[in-house]
């Protein structure tokens, strides 16, 4: 566990977290260690580490090595947890934890919003193991959901923001129900990784891609989730390890790197992201800004009374007189957003999302053409006359159809 002295504040525990304090010459970072094979050297001392499977101790690859448990620490200690278990990617992160508290013939509640591969999951894998589900809609009211609780419910999931249409999601009032019917609250919490505490909220499980803000720089994979719990942990972990999952070293290596850097990158990324969408918000083709920290947008009271901050993740719905082919014209026409999925690092990107999203029916979410932002570390007054000259294009294709 991480022994980073709590008195400091949180910038000061990230460049100190994980790292090998010594009385003899050192490098700042902690050695990469990899690895297939462990050496004992006695039977005894195999068989005592064989005992302590909880325990970040070497017994075989598969189950760590100190470059993953520095990390390990450093996320558990970030997120407000006890342990931290390490996956390859931030779905297997999700299908790890599902596979941990959902056996067959049990029943799950998942926002309708909920991550594209995470519902996938549950209509194959998930189903042929017995998995079943319910999604609801993910501003629902206490009562709504309490009316879709079931006999042999054991899990209330939650991602909040939501990741296209950022829904922001009352994790409190979903852990009270939780806890009233026995069942785990489960919650993706990258969005909102560092300014988000999902155990001071009641959750049991926070599930991070660590591909996302905590590498920072778009060139690792890498899943994390974090428990409140050793009973939680106990079964996380037991999971885990039976299904083979595993993290790259050097991707951890590289995220621990990230991380020395994460408070001032998650600064500049609050700000810039919240100026692009102030400045969006105000253009006549914008109908709507899908940031919850800007006041006036969905979620912004959750956001404001949960949240320390907000990432650079948001959506854009545009006014119902453009097409899908209009929004197609507009982003081509970008220079410095790249057109491709994930998001955290320190490159803006465009992603459209009209017609790529599954919800249930009463859902309206393709009323107009929308798409997904994110705003990375560049010049906000260069991403903004980018945007600009784009929306110029998307007003041309219009006017060359009518």
């Amino acid at each position: 566990m991480s022994n980073t002295d709590a008195k400091y504040g949180f910038g000061t525990r990230l460049v100190q977290m994980g790292r090998v304090k010594s009385d003899e010459q050192t490098f700042v970072n902690p050695p990469l260690e990899r690895g297939s094979s462990v050496l004992f050297p006695s039977i005894a001392a195999r068989d005592a580490v064989r005992q302590r499977p909880y325990d970040q101790v070497l017994t075989y690859g598969l189950k760590g090595s100190s470059t993953h448990f520095h990390l390990e620490d450093s996320i558990a200690e970030i997120e407000g947890g006890s342990r931290c278990q390490l996956v390859s990617t931030g779905l297997a992160a999700v299908t790890t934890v599902l596979f941990t508290f959902i056996k067959g013939g049990q029943h799950c509640l998942m926002p309708d919003s909920v991550y594209g591969p995470t519902r996938t999951f549950l209509a194959t894998i998930g189903k042929d193991c017995g998995m079943a589900v319910t999604y609801y809609p993910p501003a629902i009211d206490e009562a709504g959901l309490r009316a879709l609780v079931q006999d042999n419910t054991v899990v209330i999931y939650a991602e909040s923001p939501g990741s296209h249409t950022m829904e922001v999601q009352d994790i409190a009032m979903l852990s009270r129900v939780a806890r009233d019917v026995g069942a785990k609250v489960l919650m993706d919490n990258t969005w909102g990784f560092s300014h988000f505490k999902p155990f001071e909220h009641g959750v049991d499980c926070s599930i991070q891609a660590g591909t996302k803000y905590v590498g920072g720089h778009s060139d690792l994979m890498l899943g994390a989730i974090t428990t409140n719990s050793d009973e939680n942990w106990q079964r996380l972990r037991n999971t885990a390890v039976t299904l083979g999952q595993y993290a790259s070293p050097d991707d951890c290596w590289l995220a621990l790197r990230g991380l020395r850097t994460l408070r001032i990158r998650m600064a500049e990324h609050m700000r810039a992201g919240i100026e692009v969408a102030e400045w969006l918000r105000d253009r006549p083709e914008v109908t709507l800004v899908l940031h919850p920290a800007l006041p006036g947008a969905p979620g912004h009271d959750l956001w404001k009374r949960d949240f320390t901050g907000a990432c650079s993740l948001f959506s854009v719905v545009l006014d119902a007189s453009y097409d899908y082919a209009d929004m197609v014209a507009f982003i081509d026409a970008l220079q410095l957003f790249g057109i491709g999925a994930s998001w955290g690092g320190f490159e803006s990107l465009v992603l459209p999302t009209t017609g790529s999203i599954t919800r249930l029916p009463v859902s309206s979410i393709d009323a107009a053409p929308t798409f997904r932002l994110h705003i990375g570390l560049e010049d906000t007054t260069d991403l903004i006359a980018d945007l600009a000259a784009g929306l110029d294009v998307l007003n041309q294709h219009r006017a060359s159809r009518t």
